[in-house]
């Protein structure tokens, strides 16, 4: 097993680093991506980074020599031939050849595009400009990279020992989590915490942790390079980014209405089974079930990905019922500012009455918290979005409104035409 506090002592080592692979990256961003290449690829599309923890100055933090370093090797990545041997040959949710030929040959010649970094008010502005299917593989690297340089210059000053002393206790802190999860019944628990991890050594370790604690009750990782190397299940399906463009390239108010529905149009032609999963809260949950034509009621399931977690479950229950489906053959994913006491809580709540699944991000693979003066590694908000589309500002009102983003005179239209009233407003945790 690696030596994680040596191998974080010695952080400046060429061997190490932070995105080393271009599969180094969430199973859904491919998905996604291979949908994006075959429906809209001559989209032009903006990316950002937005730090929601606004209290954290990240430019303060972090060197921008040593920042622009990371993402200049990162533009130097190429699929190995292993790589894509592995995503051409391997079966994925049951299906062989998930990937297409003419996409895989993209992708084998893909080099990111250029980016665009500039320091603000003690912040990084980071931008990504060009065609959606290159644009679009920056996110998850770009998060990467900026959570684990935060976490270096925390960690910078720390001596040997206490670097040990600091993962042993986060191993420590790990494991009794694990511990605790064991003994729920039908437990289905994957890793979805590549985004905002503590860095890529620590993330496989968590992963490894998880399955010797959980054995089966860990159905895989959304890390396409960790799931290669341990030959586990890569898990992931679509993500906000899809509904957020399309609606942005909507030319009327009923062609936006329509837009997260065309989405999935899409996606249906290209998929089926297990990756058939709804996200409905890109623009309010409950009017999209309310207004979604009768097939989707057919998919697999949904993922809760905002709001308060069991009222989002009890609504997709009812709206099954209404849709003459039986729930306890669907599929509820859970997925937003999980830990151990909110995932037992979920899964007591909705035992037997549907087949339940836990993304567990942030708090799996970045919970440092109270392990350093000042808590100065807790976790934060940090996310990476497409901000514009042709030109045009993207919008998502989510159904928490800490978490919608776009210019506020575009998302007072978009909770006009997608009938969104009053929300409860949630901290973000991560």
């Amino acid at each position: 097993m690696v030596d994680i506090a040596t191998r974080v002592y010695n952080h400046k080592w060429k061997i190490d680093p932070i995105v080393r692979s271009l599969i180094d990256t969430d199973f859904y961003k491919l998905l996604m991506c291979q949908s994006v290449f075959r429906n809209r690829p001559d989209t032009q599309v903006t990316f950002s980074l937005i730090n929601r923890t606004t209290d954290i100055r990240l430019a303060d933090l972090i060197d921008e020599g040593e920042l622009r370093e990371q993402l200049d090797h990162i533009r130097t990545l190429r699929l190995t031939r292993g790589e894509s041997t592995w995503l051409r040959g391997n079966t994925f949710y049951g299906k062989r050849q998930m990937f297409r030929p003419d996409f895989m040959e993209w992708y084998e010649n893909l080099q990111l595009p250029p980016y665009t970094l500039e320091k603000r008010d003690g912040q990084y502005e980071l931008t990504f400009e060009g065609r959606w299917p290159e644009v679009m593989m920056w996110e998850i690297p770009a998060l990467a990279v900026l959570m684990e340089l935060r976490g270096r210059a925390v960690l910078a000053h720390m001596g040997k020992f206490e670097l040990q002393v600091l993962y042993a206790r986060a191993m420590t802190k790990l494991w009794e989590k694990i511990q605790r999860l064991r003994p729920l019944e039908n437990l289905r628990v994957a890793d979805f915490g590549t985004r905002r991890r503590h860095s890529f050594l620590w993330q496989d370790w968590c992963v490894q942790a998880m399955m010797e604690g959980l054995g089966e009750k860990f159905v895989g990782t959304s890390n396409c390079l960790i799931a290669m190397r341990h030959d586990i299940e890569a898990i992931g399906t679509n993500a906000h980014e899809l509904p957020m463009v399309y609606a942005a390239l909507a030319e009327t108010d009923e062609e936006l209405r329509q837009a997260p529905y065309k989405v999935l149009a899409d996606w249906h032609e290209e998929h089926e089974g297990n990756l058939r999963i709804i996200l409905p809260d890109t623009y309010g949950t409950k009017g999209f079930l309310k207004n979604a034509p009768d097939w989707l009621a057919g998919w697999t399931g949904i993922r809760i990905d905002s709001g308060d977690p069991a009222e989002g479950a009890e609504t997709a229950i009812a709206w099954w019922k209404e849709r003459g489906e039986d729930p306890r053959k669907k599929l509820i994913i859970f997925s937003d500012g999980l830990d151990v006491d909110v995932i037992t809580d979920l899964a007591q709540r909705f035992a037997g009455r549907a087949k339940v699944s836990f993304g567990w991000g942030t708090l799996l693979t970045n919970d440092f918290r109270g392990l350093v003066p000042d808590d100065a590694l807790a976790p934060f908000s940090l996310v990476c979005k497409a901000i514009s589309a042709n030109g045009r500002p993207t919008v998502k009102l989510s159904d928490n409104p800490n978490k919608a983003m776009g210019p506020a005179s575009e998302i007072e239209r978009y909770k006009r035409v997608f009938g969104v009233g009053e929300q409860q407003a949630l901290e973000v945790m991560v």
